[in-house]
């Protein structure tokens, strides 16, 4: 598919179909890089932690957050005052 490169300002720009966009998960931004020559759009990286908050929330409420293994107190907690 060619389209066009338009002026914008002092810039150009392309108008990308949504058909394109929604193929690759394209919303509001997009990392942009030059590899060989060739210009890359690609869907902006994700923080690799998003979604815990509500995923741990989630967990907690259906009461599935019990530990896995038990506390193992040390043999010297008993000299310790809190």
């Amino acid at each position: 598919m060619k389209i066009a490169i338009r002026r914008i300002g002092n810039s150009r720009g392309v108008i990308i179909p949504a058909v394109i966009l929604n193929q690759v998960g394209l919303e509001d931004q997009a990392d942009v890089s030059v590899r060989d020559g060739t210009l890359v759009i690609s869907p902006p990286k994700k923080n690799a932690r998003t979604g815990w908050a509500e995923a741990s929330k989630r967990v907690a409420a259906a009461g599935d957050d019990a530990l896995l293994m038990p506390e193992l107190p040390n043999a010297d907690d008993a000299d310790w005052q809190w």
